[in-house]
């Protein structure tokens, strides 16, 4: 959404939290996928062609996914018609997905009256020969209003939100964009709102950066979304690596040419800032420890590196943004940060180092994972509330994970245990299990009615259990060193097609079929059609993607 132009959101909560609802007046998510142009598929949504090689997504210069958003921006008007939208819509293009046969998924926001409409995304799926084979709508709901004149003052609007962070807890809370309006349509029908956003600082330390959502009649505040929190990790995991560095007259900046220009920088304990640049004299950083600035500089820089490299190697995708630029890494922020956060609005991860300064919080499964949050936001742009927030927080435990595994680091090896490194436990154990999440005492293994009200690093079990289903089946196996044992609601034996499939089908259902909105019903959807598309609807595959939802209880 044109909301989130800020979007850093939890990777890895560092405290235990008991089962507890959202906030008062945050809504859950719940619109549908909608088919148009198209057999209806599962749920509604747009159905592909069988799958074939030709289905793959390719990685884009920046040149050639430039030239597709124009040629899609020409033609937003006659798309918009061939939509059935009303007078008062338009379309503006947000992204552009290439598969390998030619096949195009354009991404469109919307606006009604030239006011953004929240909730409005939509996919449109073309051919090779650019006929239109189905669209993915994030409300089946038509948008429009009685009127878009507000009864409420922007005013009003300011301090229901302001009095939002104060429940909160934030301090210094102070407005950081002033109310404007725009069309509520995330959660049933579409309303004339107010969106504000608060700044100040969160309990912890992380900046503030609340969205809240006000209805302009009524002053009923309808959703919040906290657009940066928490994430942890323990830096000094990595060992010796490679990190990319340029020559920079009589010294070596810290700036990775190959990986479109990524550089680290140093925050030197402030809170605000990009920081100052790394450089050394003989090209050797760091050593190993936290007592030279450099040390977590070199873990940071290798974590984006890798994430880069699985991107592109593996998804076909040219950075977070698909646009062949990338983003940047603070280290050292603030005084005994024991957090780490991705954040659109600079484009960046910081991390933070620890309790007493000692512990950078810089490992490889927080960069890959963290960094994920921008792949979502730049893609699905799944909202982090209800259950697209605990899809969106399961999309980074398996993409972190994905980083992790194609790493092959000896010092972390890859393997389905989310944060093992970090030990925010104290016993040794991971802060999440993929293979059963409820081993942790707070993750949901399967769906249940009202999942979404529950915290989304808890309800994201479910979509990691459905992941390591699908990638590795169901029961007792060793993986790497590592016993697992994996079980389905109904007791069904689930076989999986590896990782590698898993990983490629997850990626093609965010970037292609998934919405703002994607509940837990509309993401097996999505995943149906990504495998159906990839490998065809009789594959072993489709089936396997199938099979792995009724195993969770996703049906």
């Amino acid at each position: 959404m044109d909301s989130r132009s800020t979007s850093a959101i939890s990777g890895i909560s560092r405290h235990r939290r008991s089962r507890t609802a959202l906030a008062a007046g945050a809504a859950t998510l719940a619109a549908s996928l909608l088919a148009a142009g198209a057999t209806a598929g599962p749920a509604g949504a747009a159905t592909p062609t069988s799958g074939s090689a030709g289905a793959q997504t390719v990685s884009l210069s920046p040149s050639a996914r430039a030239e597709l958003l124009r040629e899609a921006g020409t033609t937003t008007v006659s798309a918009a018609k061939s939509l059935g939208l009303g007078g008062k819509e338009k379309l503006i293009v947000r992204d552009v997905v290439k598969d390998a046969d030619g096949s195009t998924h354009i991404r469109y926001e919307r606006t009604y009256d030239g006011l953004p409409v929240l909730g409005g995304d939509l996919v449109v799926h073309e051919t090779p020969s650019g006929a239109k084979e189905g669209v993915t709508k994030a409300t089946d709901a038509d948008i429009k209003v009685a009127d878009t004149r507000a009864a409420l003052a922007a005013t009003g609007a300011q301090r229901t939100a302001l009095a939002a962070a104060k429940a909160a807890d934030v301090s210094g809370a102070a407005t950081e964009r002033a109310p404007r309006k725009v069309i509520w349509a995330a959660t049933g029908k579409p309303v004339l709102a107010y969106e504000t956003v608060i700044g100040g600082v969160q309990k912890d330390g992380t900046p503030n950066r609340l969205h809240v959502i006000t209805d302009a009649d009524t002053g009923k505040k309808l959703y919040e979304y906290q657009a940066i929190e928490n994430g942890t990790g323990t830096g000094q995991h990595n060992g010796k690596v490679t990190v990319g560095s340029v020559k920079s007259g009589s010294q070596w900046l810290l700036k990775d040419t190959a990986r479109g220009g990524h550089q680290t920088y140093n925050l030197k304990h402030k809170e605000s800032g990009k920081g100052s640049a790394f450089y050394d004299a003989d090209n050797v950083w760091g050593n190993g420890k936290p007592t030279i600035a450099q040390t977590a500089a070199v873990d940071a820089h290798y974590g984006a590196a890798m994430t880069w490299d699985y991107y592109k190697k593996v998804l076909g995708r040219n950075g977070i943004k698909n646009n062949g630029k990338a983003a940047y890494s603070r280290v050292h922020y603030g005084k005994a940060y024991v957090n780490a956060f991705w954040d659109d609005d600079c484009f960046c991860m910081t991390y933070g180092d620890g309790e007493g300064d000692k512990k950078p919080l810089t490992s490889l499964d927080v960069a890959g994972h963290e960094m994920s949050h921008g792949l979502t936001s730049a893609t699905a742009n799944l909202e982090y509330s209800g259950e697209s927030g605990g899809l969106n927080e399961a999309t980074s435990d398996i993409f972190g994970t994905a980083v992790e595994f194609y790493a092959k680091n000896a010092k972390d090896p890859g393997d389905y245990l989310i944060g093992e490194k970090i030990d925010i436990n104290g016993d040794g154990t991971p802060l999440r299990y993929m293979d059963k999440p409820s081993k942790d005492g707070l993750s949901y293994d399967y769906w249940k009615s009202g999942v979404g009200e529950d915290d989304p690093h808890f309800t994201s079990g479910i979509a990691n259990h459905f992941f390591y289903l699908l990638a590795e089946g169901s029961g007792r196996k060793v993986i790497g060193g590592v016993t697992y044992n994996s079980p389905t609601k109904d007791g069904r034996v689930v076989k999986g097609i590896g990782r590698a499939k898993a990983e490629k089908i997850w990626y093609k259902a965010l970037s292609t079929y998934m919405t703002s909105t994607t509940n837990y019903a509309k993401a097996r959807t999505a995943t149906l059609n990504a495998a159906k598309k990839l490998y065809g609807a009789n594959s072993t595959e489709y089936k396997a993607v199938n099979n792995a939802w009724g195993g969770v209880n996703v049906k």
